[in-house]
This record gives structure tokens, C-alpha cells and sequence, in this order.
């Protein structure tokens, strides 16, 4: 049995950076163990399966799995699974948009330019959030091994992906993280999240620097995180830290020797997640 796959770098339009994921086409008629299984073979943060919507209003469905679970929603599988299925003419984006179905319901994707230059915005699911309890948070600090911003507390930002999202003061704090993978695993799994997102301004004021840590999932650091940057600015955006009218770039990866942005726009009290993506595989899947 074969299936056409890509493996598409995402928030970057070099190959080898940004974050990959591997996007596997046609995928109808696998089973849920055997979408598992490739998904823990491939190894990376998610793999995806591209398959036939349930309703009239998508133009495709998405499966995406991390190495031990699958997910409702996250951020840049969502984008290279778009790119990959346009630039395999699976996927007609001359209108300019297109609308993936998944575990999260439906998620407007937006297309502006071809090949190497275009660029892809998701609509990031309505976020729902809540802070962290006092206790929950000293847990957090712990596992960090460093203070939050003072004053600011910890929340959990539900978007279909979960996450907990944290300030630091600095950039420099974020790059220099080393987190306790062991207990972070232990406390996402209590609280049902999908992993822990940390954030900084530059001291530039220019952007932000991002980190997310999701070892519950098999992962212990996204190089990239798209669902995590979208719940940074939503809970920036409900902190009044950034506007209605919002643009900035989240840099990320630095850590894990990937170099990505991410574009973030707030409008009308949606947020926004965009970026370019590069396919850096292209070939078939054989298995049995």
C-alpha cells in the first residue's frame, strides 16, 4: 500500500528550518492504529492525513497525530498540510482561501501568492481560557526553574491544542530555559494540556521571542508552534498587551536550530496565525 507524502517546513521559506510536518495524502482507508503508528515512525512533532470532509463547507478533512496522540487543532501542521495539498493540485486555492475540517471544527485558511512566496493565515479557533490556580502555578515555576513577569499570572489557553502560557521577563530568560521535561510531563497530563508555551518581549520592544515544551506528547520542545503562538496572543490580546488591531512577528525555534516566524494579526477580536512553507520532501509512502 502507498500513499503520496510530503514533509513541509512551516513558518520559514528556507528548507531545513521552521518547524516540519509530514503530510501524508489521500489517506482514506487507514485505519486510526495505522495513522498511530506512522506518526510514531516519522517522529516529529505531528504528522497529518489528509481525508475526505464530512461537510459541504470544507474543502478537506485533517487528521493530526503527535508521536503518541492525536490532536483536534494545531497551528503549523494546519498550514503545511494546506501548503502541501495546493501544491499537489488537491486543493483548489484560487479564491484565495480555503477551509480545512478537523477535530476542532472548521478553520478558515487564507492564500496570498504561489510557490515559494506564498504565505498562509489561519483563523485560530475562539479561545477559552482560564488562570492558573496559585497552587498550579508554583507547580509551573518549579518545572521552569524561573519567576514568571511579576504580577502576571499563568493560564490555560484552550484553542482545540491546550496550552499553558506563561511570561518571562526577558528573551534571553526564554533562550535559556531548561525546563524539568519529567515533571512538566507529569503536570500537563493532570491538567489535560497538550504542553507549556513561555513568552518574552525583545528588548527591542520589536516581537516577541517563543518556546513550547510538550513532553506528555512526545515532544519535548515544537521548534515552531503555531497553536502555541496563537494562544500567546490570545492571551496577550485578553491582557491588553496587544490591540484589536495587532500585527507582530513571533520568532521561535532558536533553541532546536530552526530559525521561523510565525505572523500574528488580531482584528475584529479574532486572531490570526501566518506564515510560509517550504517543501523539503516530496515522494510516496509504502507500507504494508
Amino acid at each position: 500500500m502507498t500513499r503520496d507524502f510530503k514533509i513541509v517546513d512551516v513558518f520559514s521559506a528556507a528548507p531545513f528550518q521552521g518547524n516540519p510536518v509530514a503530510v501524508v495524502m489521500n489517506a482514506d482507508g487507514l485505519r486510526d492504529e495505522d495513522m498511530q503508528q506512522i506518526a510514531a515512525w516519522t517522529n516529529l512533532s505531528e504528522t497529518t492525513f489528509h481525508v475526505r470532509p464530512t461537510v459541504p463547507d470544507a474543502d478537506y478533512r485533517l487528521r493530526i497525530f503527535t508521536p503518541r496522540s492525536e490532536l483536534p487543532f494545531a497551528g503549523h501542521p494546519t498550514l503545511g498540510s494546506a501548503h502541501a495539498l495546493i501544491e499537489s493540485g488537491l486543493v483548489d486555492a484560487a479564491g484565495g482561501h480555503v477551509v480545512q475540517e478537523c477535530g476542532a471544527g472548521l478553520v478558515p485558511i487564507s492564500v496570498e501568492g504561489a510557490g515559494a512566496a506564498r504565505v498562509l493565515r489561519l483563523q485560530l479557533p475562539d479561545a477559552e481560557m482560564r488562570d492558573l490556580t496559585d497552587a498550579e502555578q508554583e507547580r509551573l515555576v518549579t518545572i521552569l526553574g524561573v519567576p514568571l513577569v511579576p504580577d502576571a499570572q499563568a493560564s490555560l489557553v484552550d484553542v482545540g491544542a491546550r496550552w499553558i502560557v506563561a511570561e518571562l521577563d526577558s528573551a534571553e530568560t526564554v533562550l535559556n530555559l531548561m525546563p524539568d521535561m519529567a515533571a512538566s510531563a507529569m503536570f500537563e497530563a493532570a491538567l489535560s494540556v497538550t504542553g507549556v508555551t513561555v513568552f518574552a518581549m525583545h528588548s527591542s520592544g520589536d516581537g516577541i521571542e517563543v518556546r513550547s515544551f510538550a513532553p506528555s506528547c512526545g515532544v519535548n520542545e515544537d521548534p515552531v508552534c503555531g497553536s502555541g503562538n496563537g494562544s500567546v496572543a490570545a492571551y496577550r490580546l485578553s491582557r491588553g498587551q496587544i490591540t484589536d488591531a495587532s500585527n507582530y512577528i513571533a520568532t521561535q525555534g532558536r533553541c532546536v536550530g530552526r530559525s521561523g516566524q510565525v505572523h500574528i494579526t488580531a482584528k475584529a477580536g479574532r486572531i490570526y496565525v501566518g506564515g510560509q512553507a517550504v517543501t523539503t520532501v516530496d515522494g510516496k509512502l509504502t507500507f504494508a
